[in-house]
């Protein structure tokens, strides 16, 4: 009876972690994220890779601020919480968490590259250096 209790609980605790994330941004694969974005009038687009990942190539028009540097919090106040924000990283796994930072932060409508620029790549959609 304990046994089934704890799975139980666990299966109920997997289940809300997993709908709070889905509920903060909506992940995307690299065609949907290409639409949406083309779909937008002025889209924002967030690259939370290093500078030196993002001069290899980036999506057009997008801003490049370091997931990993210190002014992190202060940089994203350039952008507008109220607009759709699209956010990218390498592999998906920094654009997570980056999309999780900017819900706390207050952003309303947030898109994240399911696995990132590789994926993109992978699709060969454009890349601007």
């Amino acid at each position: 009876m304990k046994k089934l209790l704890i799975l139980l609980l666990t299966c109920i605790m997997t289940i809300s972690c997993k709908s709070q994330t889905s509920e903060n941004y909506r992940s995307m694969t690299a065609f949907a994220f290409q639409e949406k974005i083309k779909a937008e009038k002025k889209p924002q687009i967030l690259d939370v890779r290093s500078t030196q990942e993002f001069v290899t190539g980036h999506i057009e028009n997008a801003i490049n601020i370091n997931w990993n540097g210190d002014d992190f919090n202060e940089k994203i106040k350039l952008f507008d919480k109220t607009k759709p924000i699209f956010v990218n990283c390498q592999g998906g796994g920094r654009s997570k968490k980056a999309a999780d930072r900017l819900f706390s932060l207050g952003f309303k409508i947030i898109y994240e590259l399911n696995g990132g620029i590789s994926d993109w790549k992978l699709n060969n959609l454009p890349l601007k250096n």
